[in-house]
């Protein structure tokens, strides 16, 4: 999942992303409320963290120039701010949720698990598809009774295949998601990546869980066990 971070914090923003990268994010980060409109106008994303006091433009106006574009990603406003007004204020510019400094980090991370299941519609907290069960809050995947051991990047691929589970994902989209802005590579990275997760998790298992569609792309197409 791709996560847009707008903070002018060196310190924090440094650390959101370390943090989010981790536990399997992809992670673009903007210092200042022009670049992060830009970005965040520019790059599909599937979840926003935005501070409010930004040089620039502020958070507010951030939100409020997306939703008037028709850009609904999910946003979570951060601010040092706990007044009610400004919570308010948030809400109304079209944040999705509102989270106060100083907080505890895998609050954060359970507010953005929230927000990209509300974000793309009916999004159980367990994923799951041809026997294959995925938990986005412990990043754990298993088959059957077996553990499957995944790389942040494979994790990745992974969860957005089976959130659009029924729907043919592309090579780009997948590279728009799961990848870097800064990666130049072409989609044959996709390719080599797919085939080692399909080694991985289909191991032992007659039944495939990512199809092929050749020319268009993959898909996880049902529950079938």
């Amino acid at each position: 999942m791709r996560v847009l971070v707008i903070e002018d914090e060196e310190a924090m923003s440094a650390s959101l992303a370390w943090g989010l990268q981790a536990e399997g994010y992809v992670v673009d980060v903007a210092e200042n409320g022009i670049d992060g409109l830009w970005k965040a106008e520019e790059v599909p994303h599937d979840v926003i963290v935005l501070d409010v006091m930004l040089p620039g433009l502020d958070g507010y106006h951030v939100c409020r120039r997306l939703r008037a574009q028709g850009i609904w990603t999910p946003v979570l406003m951060l601010t040092a701010m706990d007044d009610d007004l400004d919570h308010a204020e948030g809400l109304d510019s079209g944040a999705d949720a509102y989270l106060a400094k100083p907080f505890a980090y895998p609050v954060l991370l359970a507010h953005l698990r929230a927000l990209t299941r509300r974000g793309l519609g009916e999004r159980p907290a367990l994923l799951t598809a041809a026997g294959l069960t995925f938990d986005p809050s412990s990043r754990s995947v298993t088959r059957g009774n077996r553990s499957i051991e995944l790389t942040s990047r494979e994790l990745s691929v992974l969860e957005y295949l089976m959130r659009h589970k029924g729907a043919v994902v592309s090579k780009s989209e997948l590279l728009d998601h799961c990848w870097d802005t800064a990666y130049e590579g072409g989609p044959a990275v996709v390719e080599v990546l797919v085939h080692r997760l399909r080694r991985r998790i289909e191991a032992s298992h007659s039944i495939p869980v990512i199809h092929t569609l050749r020319g268009e792309g993959y898909l996880i197409q049902d529950d079938t066990v």
